[in-house]
């Protein structure tokens, strides 16, 4: 177990359940993508240099991303969106599968004028990151992938859940009710069949075809992506960057952002350009 600090969760917790108020830093925007209303966070006053874009894992939302989205925001001008269906977008219905959300965020570039940005993906946002990255590629500059899902060594949910709950005691408490609140904004069915969605994308099918420089990280604590998996992914790129971050857990975006920013931070500006 971690020795945690009271006050840095407290400050965690506030930076997730902003939304939408706007804070010291970052404030709420909407933008209605092929009739769907779409939420994202956005740097209130962007600094110079390529937007980056976060991108949410399965049942949650932009929430659990904000502590790693204060500490780049430092640097780069930020962008948390929700997908459609969770967060405080709206629902679009039938959930979508990777290459439908990967779409789904062309358009919202496009519609709202940015990018090519620098997108950074944890677990299914992994999975989605690298698709919009394949199948468009015009809007992608650089990409990180934070604890990529789905190693299909693990073919089930019954094996995904078990390795995930395996390093729930790394995780910060205060995100359980972050992640409670966006389960019910995207609600069990959304949740389950996303789930079965992941596990049908191919990650390591796509990867070979961006063309984007791609980091690839993993938690020293992790259990869902394990060294083994993240060694293949970056045997299928030949110019792929890969790198632990210290003393984190799967979702090393909400419970160690200092740590995993200052492996990000390096690569965005060895990348991403201005």
């Amino acid at each position: 177990m971690r020795d945690w600090n009271w006050r840095r969760l407290r400050e965690r917790h506030r930076l997730a359940t902003a939304a939408p108020r706007p804070d010291a830093v970052f404030e709420s925007r909407w933008a209605r993508v092929d009739g769907v209303r779409l939420h994202w966070r956005a740097t209130r006053e962007d600094p110079p240099g390529t937007p980056v874009l976060l991108v949410h894992g399965m049942a949650v939302s932009h929430r659990y991303l904000m502590p790693l989205a204060a500490r780049l925001a430092e640097r780069y001008p930020v962008r948390a969106l929700d997908m459609p269906g969770f967060g405080l977008s709206g629902d679009p219905g039938a959930p979508f599968d990777v290459s439908a959300l990967g779409k789904w965020i062309a358009m919202w570039l496009e519609t709202i004028g940015e990018g090519p940005v620098a997108v950074v993906g944890n677990s299914f946002g992994a999975q989605v990151a690298t698709a919009l990255a394949e199948e468009h590629p015009a809007l992608v500059r650089s990409v990180v992938l934070v604890g990529p899902t789905m190693d299909p060594a693990y073919p089930t949910k019954l094996r995904q859940t078990w390795h995930w709950v395996r390093g729930l005691p790394y995780e910060d408490p205060g995100q359980l009710p972050v992640i409670l609140r966006d389960l019910a904004d995207a609600g069990l069915r959304r949740a389950w069949r996303t789930f079965d969605i992941a596990l049908a994308d191919r990650i390591d099918r796509r990867l070979p075809r961006v063309q984007a420089p791609v980091l690839i990280t993993r938690g020293a604590k992790e259990t869902v992506a394990s060294q083994r998996w993240i060694g293949e992914l970056d045997r299928l790129l030949p110019h792929a960057e890969t790198a632990v971050v210290p003393g984190a857990p799967h979702d090393a975006n909400y419970t160690t952002p200092d740590e995993l920013a200052a492996l990000v931070i390096p690569f965005l500006e060895r990348t991403a350009g201005e």
